[in-house]
């Protein structure tokens, strides 16, 4: 597959997974496969009523597939053009794209590895760990852990999802927390930031991959630079 090709993706499916944040599946039309990177991202356009060209940035949220399917998770921004159109797209309609593009992929080696997510920053964690953990060869019997942060239960995406894999993976294991977490909630509490340190000390040979905002990646870069880890060993993708 050449690089940055343009492609059209029709939509298949997709459903909220809440108030404000949509999971969509597309399929690539006319291509025999569509190949990418856990971890990469794809640039959306689409042309407005006026003739203007939108383009936007959106992490893969699945694995490759054989099928030419992709799917993303993405929030519906107010005065968003782009978030609110793919949230409204009836299934059939298409749309174009270009990539695959994004360097913020799993490197080789493969060490213990700590992902670090906030809000739609489970995206591509999500399509890195269903390509890892469906092979044991891929994963190597490394220690994986998933934290990830939001406010309330209900803002935990592709929580069932994530806790079958965990059952199901000994060596995978998920930590979501929540910052204004219901009376019932019987796990972990807080930001992300605070339950980092009990998996990152003493590891400072394993790696850590932080998604979402810019103030949360910063926090936990510089966390795991206090407790020794070397720069090198901390990737990273900002949503802001």
């Amino acid at each position: 597959m050449a690089a940055f090709q343009n492609y059209r993706a029709r939509l298949v499916q997709s459903h909220w997974l809440s108030e404000i944040t949509r999971h969509l599946e597309f399929e690539m039309q006319d291509v025999v496969r569509f190949g990418f990177v856990p971890g990469q991202w794809l640039s959306l356009k689409h042309t407005k009523a006026d003739g203007e060209e939108i383009t936007r940035a959106y992490s893969i949220a699945s694995p490759p597939a054989e099928n030419g399917r992709f799917a993303l998770c993405l929030n519906r921004v107010q005065d968003g053009w782009m978030s609110n159109f793919l949230c409204d797209m009836k299934e059939g309609v298409e749309i174009s794209c270009q990539g695959p593009f994004g360097d913020f992929i799993l490197r080789p080696p493969l060490r213990d590895t700590i992902l670090i997510a906030t809000g739609t920053g489970i995206a591509p964690f999500r399509s890195m760990l269903q390509w890892l953990l469906v092979e044991p060869a891929r994963h190597q019997g490394k220690q994986l852990w998933l934290v990830f942060g939001n406010r309330t239960e209900k803002d935990i995406y592709y929580h069932e999802e994530f806790l079958r894999l965990a059952g199901e993976h000994k060596d995978f294991h998920y930590l979501p927390t929540l910052s204004r977490g219901g009376v019932e909630w019987q796990g972990l509490r807080g930001y992300v930031q605070e339950h980092v340190p009990q998996l990152a000390r003493g590891r400072t040979d394993a790696q850590a991959y932080i998604c979402g905002l810019d103030k949360m990646v910063k926090a936990n870069r510089e966390l795991l630079k206090s407790l020794g880890w070397d720069r090198k060993s901390i990737l990273y993708e900002k949503y802001d």
